[in-house]
């Protein structure tokens, strides 16, 4: 029965194993060569003032200090101080006791002065005795004051100075404002203003600026962590741009993370060779999941590991450079693996690839972006590479892509209008070597690893080869059977996506080993006669497989390439030889009356099928499947005496079902569909060979003619 694309028919096995071993030697050895431009010791030219030559990224992301702007905050902090005094609250107290006392000593006269028995003018005259110093106003209201509110005034202005004088008092113009702050209450105006005169002149400044404690807090306003200024950077940024001049600032940044010290790159090295791993894995993992064809054959397998190898030290080498990653023609490897595989390997190529160029250029998205876009626009325009204007297109693709992801980036504020000039011209060239490496290399990458070119395959279809020439001149029955077999093959191969021009070209050196004994085939019988009428089943049999093992001999000493040699003995595969078989099978039932008997029947089935069953192998791939049905179909539908439409589909659906259920499909990966598309495709094409034409009066004289000769002879 049929199975499914991809199916895998038997779990990982120690051929597996090996092929996984030389697959990873082979990656190792290639990430051992991109880990030594990690190992570098050169020095770098970093110095403030200077040229930047290359672009300087942070290898990863850090918060750096910013000391130029960390000092300009601490010095503003500092600036921010107020003056800071030297006022001790005991120092206060002491002074206050002091002016107190002296105040109620000032006091004592004025005390006797309001004694009862003394008349007003004794006691006025008392009064400017005790207080010489009391202005002209304070002195009429002490003067014209009720002797019995003295004492309360007089208490009010010993605790006025005393509370007065324990608060902190930097300048005279301060006391005023504490005078009045510190009041008491209980007294009228007249009477607040006498103890304001009688206070006033005893408060004194008890706190001056002190040099040392205002120095001492703006140091500690300058160690506020808050002060503290840090420049955050991601992964990839740059620090200072190709050509630009490098500031002190920038120096900064990269002193902090060591770009100026010929330091060995341990840490890069072993995540490069980690990430590089992980990517190869997955590689060879995709490869034994969904292309186990190539999985299996190592010279396919050596292939990709080869593209793969080149490629990852492409993009490793010039990693962290300005503009020379752009210039690395990754594209080709999506084009080449396409070309000579398919496009699925070229994408998963070009995906992995992209996964590792970002890294490499100091985790830049826009790497990656440019790596993948541009190797897929690559593969989109490259198709087969029959013709090459397909390559220009592919070139012309990969431009346009490069150059698109650049313009974006561009717009994202990453380039200035010269970068994105610089990167645009370096796309540009990235692709045009892109495009000369996949033409120049395609075709001899295929003939160092068997891998069949369309180039190849189009010298090969040519009707000046040797072989098809020894086919025409010495096979002409064979040569015109092949020749249609190709028109069916290629037909079919359309129909179903399978490769056309293979299908041809596989057609046409399908039969060559009858060239060895032309006269056993009967399309090459002008004469008529059969030899086969005269020989033993099992006679025939021989000589008819042996035209396989002659084909393949001839195609060896032709140097004709592996894949090709290999659809000679798929055409057939185990299939039965049906007419030969038959006749074997008549033969046996003859001495027992015939088939139709009971015995006869009997001794007919008993005979062996292995002797008239070609050697195979079965059809391992499509165009090996549809070359087989191609073979069959032409042979048959050439017998019929009647060829018109009906009869036609009816042979040809014959056909497929024949080899189906002959278990002759079983080993390649055609659907149901495919086989109903192809069933289509070979009456469409029968019909447009076997068309009917207009018989003209000639051909009846014609017809009498050869008549009348053979009734002479």
């Amino acid at each position: 029965m049929l199975r499914e694309p991809h199916e895998r028919p038997s779990p990982f096995g120690r051929r597996d194993a090996l092929r996984l071993v030389v697959a990873a030697f082979l990656i190792a050895a290639a990430l051992a060569a991109g880990v030594a431009s990690d190992l570098t010791t050169a020095r770098p030219s970093y110095a403030s003032g200077t040229i930047a030559q290359s672009v300087i990224r942070a290898p990863r992301a850090a918060s750096i200090p910013d000391p130029t702007a960390t000092k300009q905050a601490q010095d503003a902090a500092a600036a921010a101080v107020a003056p800071q005094y030297d006022f001790s609250q005991s120092r206060a107290d002491n002074l206050a006791s002091l002016q107190v006392s002296s105040l109620q000593t000032d006091l004592i006269p004025v005390d006797d002065a309001f004694r009862a028995g003394k008349t007003a003018d004794a006691r006025n005259a008392a009064l400017q005795a005790a207080l010489p110093a009391l202005a002209t106003g304070p002195m009429a209201i002490l003067e014209g004051l009720d002797p019995a509110r003295w004492p309360a005034v007089e208490q009010a202005a010993v605790q006025l100075l005393g509370d007065g004088e324990r608060r902190e008092i930097h300048s005279v113009a301060e006391i005023p404002t504490v005078v009045a702050g510190q009041m008491p209450a209980g007294l009228s105006q007249s009477e607040q203003q006498l103890v304001t005169a009688l206070v006033s002149p005893l408060v004194t400044v008890n706190s001056s600026v002190s040099a040392t404690l205002t120095q001492q807090a703006q140091d500690r306003a300058r160690a506020d962590p808050a002060n503290d200024r840090q420049d955050t950077l991601q992964a990839g940024q740059v620090i200072v741009d190709q050509g630009h001049l490098i500031t002190e600032q920038d120096m900064v940044q990269v002193r902090f993370f060591g770009l100026d010290k010929s330091t060995v790159g341990w840490g890069n090295a072993a995540a490069w060779i980690l990430l590089g791993t992980v990517v190869a894995a997955l590689l060879l993992g995709w490869l034994w999941r969904f292309r186990p064809e190539y999985w299996h054959r190592s010279p396919t397998l050596l292939l990709v590991g080869l593209i793969f190898v080149v490629s990852v030290l492409a993009v490793k080498l010039p990693g962290g450079r300005a503009w020379l990653p752009y210039l690395v023609p990754t594209a080709a490897s999506g084009m080449l693996l396409t070309l000579l595989l398919d496009s699925g390997v070229g994408i998963v190529m070009v995906a992995l690839l992209a996964v590792l160029a970002g890294p490499v250029s100091g985790s830049s998205i826009e790497q990656s972006a440019y790596v993948f876009l541009g190797g897929f626009a690559g593969i989109l325009a490259i198709r087969k590479g029959e013709r090459q204007h397909f390559f220009v297109q592919a070139g012309l693709a990969v431009a346009v892509a490069d150059i698109a992801v650049v313009g974006a980036f561009e717009l994202l504020g990453l380039h200035d209008i010269t970068g994105m000039l610089q990167l645009g011209a370096a796309a540009i060239g990235g692709a045009l070597i892109a495009t000369v490496i996949t033409l120049g290399s395609f075709s001899l990458l295929g003939n160092l690893f068997g891998i069949l070119t369309p180039s190849q395959l189009l010298e090969l279809a040519n009707p000046s080869q040797p072989l098809l020439r020894r086919l025409l001149i010495e096979t002409p029955g064979t040569y015109h059977h092949s020749l249609m077999v190709g028109n069916l093959a290629e037909r079919a191969a359309s129909a179903i996506g399978a490769d056309p021009l293979l299908a041809r070209a596989a057609a046409y050196y399908h039969d060559i080993g009858k060239l060895a004994n032309p006269l056993a085939f009967i399309e090459n019988q002008a004469s008529g006669e059969n030899i086969h009428d005269q020989l033993e089943p099992e006679d025939s049999a021989t000589i008819l497989k042996q035209h396989v093992a002659d084909g393949i001999d001839l195609a060896y000493k032709a140097r004709l390439p592996k894949p090709l040699i290999a659809f000679i003995p798929q055409h057939h595969g185990t299939a039965i030889m049906g007419s030969v078989y038959g006749r074997a099978r008549e033969a046996a039932a003859q001495p027992f009356g015939g088939q139709e008997t009971r015995a006869g029947k009997a001794a007919a089935d008993a005979v062996d099928q292995r002797p008239f069953r070609h050697g195979g192998p079965k059809p391992q791939s499509r165009e090996a499947a549809i070359l087989m049905l191609s073979d069959g179909v032409e042979a048959s539908v050439r017998s019929l005496s009647s060829r018109d439409e009906a009869t036609i589909r009816v042979m040809v659906s014959q056909i497929i079902q024949e080899r189906l259920s002959d278990g002759q499909l079983n080993e390649c990966d055609l659907t149901i569909r495919d086989l109903e598309n192809i069933r289509e495709a070979f009456v469409g094409q029968l019909l447009g060979m076997y068309h009917q034409r207009i018989a003209y009066p000639q051909n009846k004289v014609v017809e009498l003619e050869s008549r009348r000769e053979k009734g002479l002879g």
